[in-house]
């Protein structure tokens, strides 16, 4: 009788995450040892990242970021703008496209009109041109920078999937691993993402002991909660959640992330009855992926009646650059996500984050030492 595949085939790749593995060490190894240069710079720079591939939650963490500092200084975000069709430096507007810088820097841009949006492949280019900008930016959050040695971060945050622990994986391909996970030592402060709500004491202590942290790292807790629904197609009439629970039928998922499931888990909140459209990460929607859209969309509509299409914020910045039909577009709206930090937290990660910047801004005692 032969045996179920299932996940086993995945053994087959561990000597490639061998030879994965030594050309990582590789790599750090020349940076550590000096080898390759790090650059750094007077100015307070903010890395989130992960070591893992898939989706941790880093935009709505440096959204949080964002709203934290943005009352008291100039922020600017720097990412390299993933599937974006251009190569060069760009300052995003509210009129950019996802095409031009990405959809993850364009959900920031939309939602923080008001800071400084960049993109730009070489990091250390990007904050070249960023420090020279007037009026002067005092604070850059790099995203998805964990990995990008050539920039040195002044603070470095890195994220982790509760429900996906390091210690249990293997680097790719045979696991979801970009780096050891030994390698979470550079990481100033470590956040566990998408931790549940309720945590058991006695499962935060096992928790903690297995991230064997190195004196002076913190750890904290965090969870996404979901906020207001809002239009997805500009000019469309926005209802929030309990209308939709009062008059639709059922619910059309459409996503292109990492991990949908707890935009499932949102959907059951509002109606039982779903059918879901699943994509890529990142996915550049075409209008073949509209016209199946909207046949899911009629077919749920005969058989429930009212049907709330919903998907994410990143998902939406790609979305709109098609134009469904009417009832569609004012049915499709997108979800917010909000960071909530667990075991009342919030206040002494807060505290850090404003210390490092207060400490290294500019006109700083320590800037001012730098700079003699």
């Amino acid at each position: 009788m032969n045996k179920p595949v299932g996940k086993n085939w995945k053994v087959l790749l561990i000597p490639f995450s061998w030879l994965y593995s030594a050309v990582i060490w590789i790599r750090n190894s020349l940076y550590d040892n000096g080898f390759l240069h790090s650059s750094g710079f007077n100015i307070p720079l903010i890395s989130v990242g992960n070591i893992t591939v898939g989706g941790t939650g880093k935009t709505p963490h440096v959204e949080y970021l964002v709203q934290l500092l943005n009352s008291e200084f100039g922020i600017a975000t720097l990412s390299r703008g993933y599937k974006r069709r251009t190569r060069d430096f760009r300052i995003a507007t509210t009129e950019s496209t996802v095409h031009e810088i990405g959809d993850e820097p364009l959900q920031i841009k939309k939602r923080f009109p008001e800071i400084t949006v960049a993109v730009d492949r070489k990091r250390a280019n990007g904050i070249g041109i960023l420090m020279k900008l007037a009026p002067p930016v005092e604070v850059i959050l790099m995203d998805d920078a964990y990995q990008h040695r050539s920039v040195k971060a002044g603070l470095s945050i890195l994220l982790i999937d509760y429900n996906r622990p390091i210690d249990q994986d293997r680097l790719l391909p045979a696991g979801m691993l970009r780096e050891p996970a030994s390698n979470l030592d550079r990481a100033n402060i470590i956040l566990v993402t998408r931790s549940p709500e309720r945590f058991k004491p006695i499962e935060f202590r096992e928790y903690v002991n297995r991230m064997d942290l190195s004196l002076g790292q913190h750890l904290f807790f965090t969870t996404m909660r979901y906020g207001n629904l809002s239009p997805v197609f500009p000019g469309t009439p926005g209802k929030d959640s309990r209308w939709f629970k009062e008059h639709v039928g059922g619910v059309l998922i459409v996503s292109g992330i990492a991990n949908p499931r707890p935009l499932r888990q949102y959907a059951r909140s509002i109606n039982t009855n779903i059918v879901e459209l699943s994509f890529p990460d990142h996915h550049s929607y075409s209008q073949k992926d509209i016209e199946l859209i909207s046949i899911a969309y009629h077919k749920q509509k005969k058989k429930h009646g009212g049907v709330l299409v919903l998907t994410t914020e990143k998902d939406a910045m790609r979305l709109r650059d098609h134009d469904p039909e009417s009832d569609i577009r004012e049915a499709f709206h997108a979800v917010r996500i909000h960071v909530h930090f667990l075991n009342d937290d919030k206040d002494e990660f807060d505290r850090l984050i404003l210390n490092y910047v207060n400490s290294n801004k500019r006109n700083s005692v320590l800037y001012n030492r730098e700079n003699l």
